[in-house]
């Protein structure tokens, strides 16, 4: 949506109208979820069966583990540097792929020149977050280990990113569009996979913590990103071969990472 919307916004209104606009849908977002949600005690619709049914499934409150005793876990640090080394590629795409296909390309900023092949690009993305998991399920319900199968989705869908070393030297724009749309599809499938994988082996009462650490170095991450992405540019006069080149290797070194250090059971804090 938002590839479609802000060259007409930007077209008609100018930049500044672009970041108040996208602001306020987020605004009109958060006053909806305000008015709907709902405690389940407190729902007007809930009926005494649905009620029951929920409280049925409440677990005892968790004994409260230090986050000391979390950072302990290998399991913490398997996931948190894997995605600190990868999550910080789809915020690459966000910010310079508009960049780079009007340098490679001439592309304005009308829906059909930039809009359409962001649109593409993002909705493979989405198919990907959504489809992520099916190979991984497949192969559990064939009998293979829950961690095998996350561990060979994520060489697949890693395999599969390295589409993106071609788009660089791409003959044209609709064959750089595809080579990266499959590299933002796969990189949304690891993703998924990743996330499962640190669902599979953390204990539910640490989960939330573990997920939330591996998200401040995902953001370390990022701002490193950031500046090897500058730097790279400017050394190389915006030559993105090495840039695309790169972006690959990242997840097989994560993905080495998470083989050796991603537990195979839920462990203890004793563990």
């Amino acid at each position: 949506m938002t590839p479609a919307l802000l060259p007409l916004i930007l077209t008609v209104w100018g930049w500044q109208a672009a970041f108040i606009a996208m602001g306020s849908l987020g605004l009109i977002w958060v006053i909806m979820w305000r008015l709907k949600y709902y405690n389940p005690e407190e729902h007007p619709t809930v009926s005494k069966a649905e009620l029951d049914y929920i409280n049925q499934e409440v677990e005892p409150a968790p004994v409260k583990v230090p986050f000391t005793g979390i950072l302990k876990m290998r399991g913490t640090w398997a996931f948190a540097l894997a995605y600190a080394i990868t999550a910080p590629v789809f915020w690459f795409y966000l910010y310079w792929l508009p960049p780079f296909l009007n340098q490679q390309y001439n592309l304005g900023i009308s829906v059909t020149q930039m809009g359409i092949p962001l649109i593409l690009i993002w909705l493979t993305a989405d198919f990907g977050s959504v489809g992520g998991g099916i190979l991984s399920s497949w192969l559990i319900g064939r009998g293979m280990r829950a961690t095998t199968a996350r561990l060979l989705s994520m060489l697949i869908f890693a395999i599969t990113i390295c589409s993106v070393v071609f788009a660089a030297n791409a003959s044209g724009l609709w064959v750089a569009v595809l080579a990266i749309s499959l590299a933002v599809g796969a990189h949304q499938a690891w993703t998924a996979n990743i996330w499962s994988l640190v669902m599979d082996y953390t204990p539910k009462h640490m989960m939330s913590t573990v997920f939330g650490f591996g998200g401040m170095c995902a953001a370390i991450g990022g701002m490193f990103m950031t500046q090897i992405v500058g730097a790279v540019l400017t050394t190389t006069n915006n030559n993105y071969n090495v840039l695309f080149t790169m972006i690959p290797a990242m997840y097989f070194i994560a993905l080495i990472w998470m083989y050796f250090m991603a537990p195979r059971k839920v462990p203890t804090l004793s563990e």
